[in-house]
């Protein structure tokens, strides 16, 4: 039956006339179900096809155009000046551009150190960094994301959707790539995701005789296996094409020496190695920089996500400017309040892959281990702790203030766990701060948390190496190669529990802020790292190369 159908699709002589309605013409309802489900699969494949042929007829028609102008502007003499910058390249990332730090970098090495113009062909949301809205060479082309899914929908749906979702972002990545955007030199694309962008990307760059470069972050993959199973068809699939796709690139980047080796020896991929460097904005903040952020969050930092906690006890006036939690101003100095709480950040994805549940564990471990040592009675009212702390009364271990960053799904799921916390000395806050304040708040911090955890065990947490930029030490969850990035007691602290990382709390912090050797001691060694590695250097050495000799090749 249905290959009867597709034969009739195929005699018809043009995409307008595809009506099937001999398909109405069913003996019973059943029979009629079935057909309309093929009715709509095939009207979909011929939707696709009409969609590819008129881009790839469009693709020929804008080259001829270009080509003709081109000719003419060389006849009178026109476009030494366009000649100036040496070519054009596309950044792809199917995914929100201002949560793509590695990406919005990538721009700025081509435009700044390649002297490339350079379209970023990326996801709207968050706000990138005023470095890539500033830059003139740096054009950004926001698609339309696909609606989130809604979980009311029923289950015999989901496999229609799941195939179905990478079907249209596979078209509309072809309209953008092949003729939205002028024609790049070179596509630079992110992976993961694979699925639809490899394919897109590989399309684009034949179609408009371009180079294709990957920069591997992770396997795509294993991400979707966390949510279907490593057993799950459509993971075999969505591998299979990632492999097959990757090995058709003309050139490979990837963020570990761990990676490089699973790429080479099971993928047959040659990859070279380009670690994630802090770009110069990131830097240990300076007491009137820390100063000016306190005052700006002065008021979310006051606010706490439960009825009360050890913070919002403190006697700050939201509105004032002269005093924050944590800093204060005299006369024309500002200096660091002693009695004021150790700030810890962790920037989080909300994910499955992000265990927040151990950050919490450790936080009510480190809460009763300190009222243990103090040999504290648990019937003491919390607010006579509270006034003893803000007077310096108990200095041996300092309050503690998590400000966690980051948007995802599972937030508001712990938000709601930690409002049930009854905590005396710890205290919680969840924001998304603009690209220009994240920096500082890691250089104006005490201690890092990371909880990646990677689904391939190959990748590097890239918030790390934001912290290390900041002369901020990081205590990280331990998996296979995370050693390449975190040193332990030179810049930081590895953990594989809840528990460990509530003993490294203690360890860090006692005699906070003025008698914390240990902790002074990681802040040097990250400091030490920050300052000898950047983005620029890194991409300058093992980045530039490749996509120098990318382009040649197409050009030549």
């Amino acid at each position: 039956m249905a290959f009867r159908c597709f034969e009739y699709i195929v005699t018809l002589p043009s995409p307008d006339l595809y009506t099937f309605r001999h398909l109405n013409r069913a003996g019973n309802r059943e029979e009629a179900g079935k057909l309309e489900l093929l009715r709509s699969f095939f009207l979909t494949l011929v939707w696709f096809w009409s969609f590819t042929s008129k881009v790839i007829t469009t693709t020929v028609l804008c080259k001829r155009r270009r080509n003709l102008i081109s000719l003419i502007n060389r006849m009178a003499g026109k476009g030494k000046e366009e000649d100036g910058r040496r070519g054009r390249a596309c950044v792809v990332v199917l995914g929100d551009v201002g949560r793509s730090p590695r990406m919005q970098y990538h721009a700025l090495s081509l435009a700044n150190q390649a002297c490339l113009e350079v379209d970023i062909v990326a996801y709207g949301g968050s706000e990138p960094h005023n470095a890539i809205l500033n830059n003139k060479y740096i054009h950004i082309l926001r698609m339309k994301q696909w609606p989130a899914a809604r979980q009311s929908l029923p289950k015999i749906l989901q496999p229609i959707i799941l195939l179905l979702k990478p079907l249209i972002q596979f078209c509309m990545l072809l309209w953008f790539l092949c003729i939205k955007i002028p024609k790049p030199d070179i596509f630079l694309v992110q992976n993961p995701p694979s699925v639809p962008t490899l394919v897109a990307v590989k399309w684009a760059s034949w179609l408009r005789h371009s180079s294709f470069v990957i920069d591997w972050h992770n396997f795509g993959y294993t991400l979707l296996g966390l949510s279907l199973g490593r057993n799950s068809h459509f993971v075999s699939a969505y591998k299979w094409i990632e492999k097959h796709y990757g090995k058709t690139a003309d050139a490979s980047l990837c963020v570990t020496r761990a990676m490089q080796h699973e790429l080479d020896q099971n993928w047959g991929i040659k990859a070279t190695v380009l670690y994630d460097q802090p770009p110069d904005f990131f830097h240990p903040a300076s007491l009137e920089e820390r100063h000016k952020l306190f005052c700006r969050l002065n008021k979310d930092l006051c606010q706490p996500l439960g009825i009360r906690d050890c913070i919002r006890t403190a006697s700050v006036n939201n509105d004032c400017q002269s005093e924050t939690l944590f800093t204060a101003e005299a006369g024309s100095s500002i200096y660091l309040k002693p009695n004021r709480p150790a700030l810890v950040v962790s920037s989080t994805s909300w994910t499955p892959d992000e265990d927040f549940s151990i950050l919490l564990e450790a936080a009510v471990m480190y809460d009763r281990r300190v009222a243990a040592i103090l040999n504290e009675d648990d019937s003491i009212d919390e607010e006579i702790i509270w006034k003893d702390i803000s007077n310096a009364k108990q200095c041996l271990y300092p309050r503690l203030l998590f400000i966690i960053t980051g948007k995802g799904p599972e937030k508001e799921k712990y938000e709601q766990k930690i409002k049930r916390l009854h905590l005396k000395r710890v205290a919680f806050r969840t924001m998304w701060l603009p690209a220009e304040d994240y920096p500082l708040l890691l250089g104006s911090s005490d201690l890092g948390v990371c909880l990646h955890t990677s689904s391939s065990g190959l990748d590097l947490p890239m918030k790390v190496v934001d912290m290390f930029g900041c002369g901020l030490p990081v205590c990280a969850v331990s998996y296979s190669c995370i050693e390449e990035l975190v040193r332990v007691d030179k810049n930081g602290l590895l953990f594989s529990s809840s528990s460990e990382l509530a003993d490294e709390l203690l360890m860090l912090f006692n005699g906070f802020p003025d008698q914390c050797d240990a902790l002074k001691v990681l802040k040097n060694g990250a400091l030490e790292l920050g300052s000898s590695a950047r983005w620029t250097t890194e991409w300058e050495e093992h980045a530039k190369p490749l996509i120098t000799e990318a382009i040649s090749k197409v050009r030549g």
